[in-house]
């Protein structure tokens, strides 16, 4: 369909108004275009009058009388001479075989558009409608015409026309539209609908405008479906189901009828109906009032409205600018759908528009034309199949241009990302043009680094912007990018001279060590955080084993971070030793000691040569972890340490060495009178569980009424506090002496309860396992061929069953022929096991004596 100058049939009103301009923000549901090329001669010679539509091709009447078959382009296929005068209807069967033609000099002819043979009658009043039923060739040819009256023809079985009336009476027929068997016309009074297979008529629906000229204002119909009629008159719409009667109602009624389910009044006159899914388009003729009160005929309105019981709720609505407008009343328009895709057609007497719902590649060309690129790719990228005109990728871009002539470079660059994709020349033009605006910056982030990758002077051009610029920014892409990306000698000589000119700068250095790294020269790169004291040196190390680059910076490292150095130093022993280690830190013996602590926390045995060194250094730096140190460690010297702690004066160090020594009366001395602790002197005593000592701690603490109350308090259940107690003098004054004496005879009481429970637990213990092995020794054994005499090993029953034979079983299970065994022992009538007699009156001292 040819496509003509679109902004003349512009269905948004020219008005400045501004509800109209928000109206115009709604994307319109239909497109139109004009039916030219055929159609644009035929109009500027004669009028179009009617027009009916076929899935495959229209037909066109004209005031002339003449009708023409056109293919959906508007080219014309066919032409036939009808009449002279106005053509006032065509109509046509399903298959698109047939034609029905009426005119206004009452002309009606109904032919095979292949054959030409049919139905060809002059009336002497003019026919309005004509009206082929749905399956002509299949119905014995049946159609109706409408002038005064509604007659049905058809062919009877000597194939000769039979004519009946189905209606009169009530003025001229105006429309009549013919739906399966079904037939609708309207008169003067309203709506009548047919049922040619039963011959009855169902209903008649009344007109509402009775005060408008049907001739001016005619009726329009339109069928929705087998069963569904629209009405459309003046300004008021009615949509009719029809519908089967249940067979228990009144016999008399037609076995159908029609119920009205939604009407309601619209705001102009109704030209025209066409059903679209379950809305409906309306066209309707409009007329405004001019400055002196005059009516003036305004453009045609093209509206989708939603029906609903009472009214109705307005989808869109769209002034056609068709030609000639001005002049053409109700009467002069029409619409007209096709039922295989939904195509509608505005006849006027010099324009014919089509309509149609707008695809995707229109929803974007609307949302294009308003600005609205983001929408507008995203529904090309939904759509990227289906839609025609557009292309992805250039809605991208023009979405970008729009971003950067905002101004909003950022999100422009963010859409770089996604629009350029894996375009090499597309991604170098828009880094070079946001380097000729200066927005380098906001597209750094964005450029592809993958699989696809520019060339390197691309890159190395935005790193020395940045460099320049921003040091910063600089620093953040040598981390974020690949090293692989740019000439990474060149880009190490730019920040090595830009460093002669701020030799001190802090980026700049942790950037060229980074530099370093990916080049490979880790000593460089090593030296670098070293010297900056950065918390990456120890990752450098352990990733590219630069162990052997470390060895004379141990106290370097040490200085950085103590902690990490040693555990760093000690996860790698193998690569650096222990040795090495202590040589490099001998100066340092605040760091030596921290290392040879966690040494000996990780292994008491690893560092044993140093532990001589270590007691100094614990005494020095550490003297918390000291006593501990001497408790783990076997491989100190004892004398050396106690040298030490007695120069220092470490009294619990000197206590602890001295009873390792074995001088535990002088160790128990110096807690006594140095330390003055009670708590500390018993607890000693106990570890030492010396009675010695307790005499000692005794003698030492019998003129102390505070010792002798903590001896009194804790001695209970090591030294009888008797004792204790017979050595104090009479008179002496001792604190807590009353709550004293009370622990100690709850001690007691508390001893003798243990052990009576105890006491208890053992005889039940042992009763029960003695009844146990009671009960054991008295089960029977089983002796049979398999077994032997364990002194002869010949088998312990005899082969011939009937020999008379003796054997003894002892509780054991050890068994013996009566003669194998040696005569009895000591006690008479007692004999035991020879092998289970090395235990006296053992396991084996019973027997058992089986006889035959």
């Amino acid at each position: 369909m040819a496509e003509e100058s679109l902004k003349e049939i512009n269905p948004v009103d020219d008005s400045t108004d501004d509800s109209e301009e928000e109206e115009s923000e709604e994307e319109p549901k239909l497109k139109y275009e004009r039916l030219t090329n055929g159609v644009t001669e035929i109009l500027q010679k004669d009028a179009a009058s009617c027009m009916t539509v076929h899935d495959k091709f229209l037909a066109l009447g004209t005031h002339f009388g003449k009708v023409f078959l056109l293919d959906v382009q508007g080219n014309v296929t066919q032409k036939f001479e009808i009449s002279s005068v106005k053509i006032n209807q065509i109509s046509l069967d399903e298959s698109g075989e047939h034609v029905g033609i009426c005119s206004e000099d009452g002309k009606v002819q109904v032919f095979g558009l292949y054959t030409r043979e049919g139905f060809h009658e002059n009336f002497d009043c003019p026919v309005k409608v004509v009206a082929l039923h749905p399956q002509f060739s299949r119905s014995n040819k049946q159609f109706v015409t409408g002038g005064n009256k509604l007659l049905l023809y058809e062919r009877n079985w000597l194939n000769r026309w039979k004519m009946v009336t189905l209606h009169e009476g009530e003025g001229t027929i105006t429309n009549v539209k013919w739906r399966a068997n079904l037939i609708a016309w309207s008169n003067s009074m309203g709506v009548k609908i047919y049922d040619i297979s039963t011959k009855q008529r169902i209903t008649s629906v009344l007109r509402d405008n009775t005060g408008l000229r049907p001739d001016m204002y005619p009726c329009s119909l339109c069928w929705k479906d087998n069963a569904t009629l629209i009405i459309g008159w003046g300004m008021s719409v009615k949509i009719c189901v029809v519908k089967e009667r249940h067979p228990t109602e009144v016999r008399d009624l037609p076995s159908r009828y029609v119920e009205i389910v939604s009407a309601f009044d619209t705001e102009f006159y109704i030209s025209g109906l066409a059903p679209l899914a379950d809305q409906l388009v309306v066209l309707y003729y409009v007329k405004e009032n001019a400055d002196q009160e005059e009516e003036i005929r305004a453009r045609p309105r093209l509206d989708i409205v939603q029906p609903l019981p009472e009214t109705c709720e307005e989808i869109s609505s769209d002034a056609l600018t068709v030609r000639h407008f001005q002049q053409n009343e109700c009467r002069d328009y029409c619409l007209e759908h096709s039922e295989g895709e939904p195509l509608f057609y505005v006849i006027s007497p010099k324009d014919i528009v089509v309509a149609k719902e707008r695809d995707q590649d229109d929803h974007i060309d609307w949302l294009l034309d308003k600005k609205k690129y983001e929408e507008a790719l995203m529904a090309a990228e939904i759509s990227f199949k289906n839609i025609k005109r557009h292309d992805v990728q250039k809605i991208g871009m023009a979405y970008i241009n729009h971003l950067v002539e905002k101004g909003d470079f950022d999100a422009a660059a963010r859409k770089c990302q996604k629009v350029l994709g894996k375009n090499m020349e597309l991604w170098e033009n828009e880094v070079y043009r946001f380097k000729t605006i200066g927005q380098l910056k906001a597209i750094s982030q964005y450029l592809p680094r993958g699989d696809l990758r520019l060339r390197p002077a691309i890159y190395e051009m935005i790193l020395h912007e940045f460099l320049k610029s921003d040091i910063e920014g600089f620093a953040m892409l040598i981390r974020e990018w690949p090293g692989e990306l740019y000439n990474n000698m060149a880009i190490v000589q730019a920040v090595s001279d830009h460093l002669k000119k701020d030799p001190s700068n802090h980026i700049l250095l942790t950037t060229l060590a980074e530099l370093y790294t990916y080049d490979q020269r880790y000593d460089r790169a090593l030296e670098i955080y070293l010297r900056l004291r950065h918390k990456d040196v120890y990752q450098l190390i352990h990733k590219h084993n630069l162990f052997s680059s470390i060895e004379d910076k141990i106290v370097l490292l040490m200085d950085f971070d103590k902690e990490k150095a040693v555990d760093m130093l000690l996860d790698n022993e193998d690569k650096i030793s222990i040795d090495r280690v202590v040589e490099e830190l001998k100066f340092r013996p605040e760091l030596l000691h921290v290392y040879l602590h966690k040494l000996f926390k990780r292994d008491h045995h690893k560092g044993q040569k140093y532990h001589e060194m270590q007691i100094s250094l614990y005494a020095e730096y550490d003297r918390s972890n000291l006593l501990p140190f001497l408790r783990e460690s076997t491989h100190c010297p004892l004398e050396k340490a106690l040298e030490i702690c007695q120069q220092r004066n470490f009294v619990e160090e000197t206590v602890f060495l001295l009873s390792r020594m074995g001088n535990c009366r002088r160790a128990l001395q110096m807690v006594m009178e140095e330390l003055g602790d009670v708590d500390k002197a018993i607890e000693f005593a106990k570890d030492q569980d010396d009675a010695e000592l307790w005499e000692d701690l005794i003698s030492y603490s019998i003129d102390k009424p505070p010792f002798i109350t903590g001896l009194l308090n804790n001695i209970g259940t090591h030294v009888d506090p008797i004792l204790l107690i017979r050595r104090i003098k009479e008179g002496m004054e001792i604190p807590n002496l009353r709550d004293s004496l009370v622990k100690i005879l709850q001690d007691y009481n508390l001893q003798i309860l243990l052990r009576e429970g105890c006491k208890k637990i053992l005889v039940a213990d042992s009763l029960s396992l003695l009844k146990k092995m009671h009960r054991t020794q008295m089960r029977g054994i089983q002796v049979d061929e398999e077994n032997i005499c364990e002194s002869c090993h010949a088998p312990i029953l005899p082969s011939d069953a009937a020999k008379v034979f003796s054997v003894m079983v002892f509780h054991c299970r050890h068994m013996f022929h009566k003669e194998c065994l040696p005569s009895p022992g000591m006690v008479p009538g007692v004999q035991f096991c020879n092998i289970c007699s090395a235990k006296r009156r053992g396991p084996g001292s019973g027997i058992l004596e089986m006889k035959k």
